[in-house]
Order: structure tokens, then sequence, then C-alpha cells
């Protein structure tokens, strides 16, 4: 999974590759402005690692900016600051991050939270993904709504210009469906079975 890490500190940022690669493709940013232009790029990374204080832009005006913008609103933040207040965690994730840990840390807590984070991006693409083949699958399915006018002797059905149709002809333009035609067994005993017996009864033709 791609990964951005924010972090002005080249040598920090460095561990911190070296602690997260090869399980996540990283891509650095050393500055907060080309931070917020790597989140909004085409191929984005869905899950970011950004530090509270850098220069331009700051982790919390990283956080605002992200979560007010439709495209990169479900992305995964993690602010890294070495701010431990109780009034800095809430600042930090009222301006939006998913999650907050403080400098200095324990590698395996930080790889474990950052899996959390991996979890709900994959858990978000699998739920687009079902909900764009559920889109796909009603745009496909022309719904019949309404009361439909249908002749009680012929059964053709009357449409909304007034015109009579028969009932196969009907549904097929106005649905996804396709007709076989078969007798049931009402209509044979009723009309085909007289007929055939009266077939059977009349004279051949002769020569």
């Amino acid at each position: 999974m791609k990964l951005l890490i924010a972090e002005d500190d080249k040598v920090f940022c460095r561990l911190l590759e070296d602690l997260l690669e090869p399980e996540y493709d990283t891509v650095i940013a050393h500055d907060g402005d080309q931070a917020w232009k790597v989140l909004q790029a085409e191929e984005r990374p869905r899950l970011a690692v950004l530090d509270w204080m850098m220069p331009g832009l700051e982790g919390p005006a990283i956080c605002r900016k992200v979560r007010a913008t439709p495209a990169t609103a479900l992305t995964y933040l993690l602010l890294l600051t070495a701010r431990e207040s109780v009034g800095d965690v809430v600042s930090g994730l009222e301006a939006g991050a998913d999650d907050y840990i403080t400098k200095p840390f324990d590698p395996s807590i930080f790889r474990a939270r950052l899996r959390v984070g991996k979890r709900v991006v994959e858990l978000q693409s699998a739920l687009s993904d079902r909900v764009s083949e559920l889109q796909e699958a009603l745009a496909r399915v022309r719904v019949l709504q309404g009361l439909l006018p249908i002749c009680s002797y012929c059964k053709r059905i009357r449409d909304d210009r007034n015109y009579w149709q028969q009932l196969e002809t009907y549904f097929s333009e106005h649905s996804d469906a396709t007709f076989t035609h078969g007798v049931c067994p009402e209509c044979y005993e009723r009309r085909l079975k007289p007929q055939l017996a009266s077939a059977k009864r009349s004279p051949g033709r002769t020569k």
C-alpha cells in the first residue's frame, strides 16, 4: 500500500522509511505544501503519516484540507509529534486526524497502529467496490411501477401513449426480461386438449 511520510527532519524521515519498508510503498515529502500536493495527485496515497510542525502547511492544517476535499476525504491520517498534552491530542483529532502518536515511540506500536489504518483503508476500498457493483446492477434493472391497465379479454396492456400492446411486447420494452412460450396445465385442459381431440375426430383429406 502506498504511504505518505511528511517529515522535515531528513534523518528521522529516513528512519521511518527503514522502519516501514518493504511493507509500504513510501512517498516522502519534506514540507507541508509538498505533502498536500502528493495527497491530491491522481495516484495519491490513502495512508499518511504527518509531522505536526513542518515548513509550509503544518500537520493539522493538512488534516483539515484533506477532510474538506471530497477526493481525499477518506485518506487515513496519523499525526506524529512531540506534543503530548491532552489539549494537543484533542486539537489534532478534531482537525481530522484518525490517530495520534507522540515522539519518541515504540516501533512495534507504531507499525501496529499503521496496520489498523491499512485495514480501515482496505475495508473502505472493498465497500466502495461493492457499492459500485450494486449501482451498476441497479442501473441495469428497469423497474415497472404504478397501475397497468390490462384488457380483461385479450390481456393486452395500455401504455402511457394510450396504445394497446401484447403483454410480452410491453414487458420487453420496459424491462430486461425475455419470454419463452408454453401452455399452462389449465389452458391445456380447457383449450388445447379439446382442439387436439377435435382434430383427431375430423376425417382426413383424401386425394
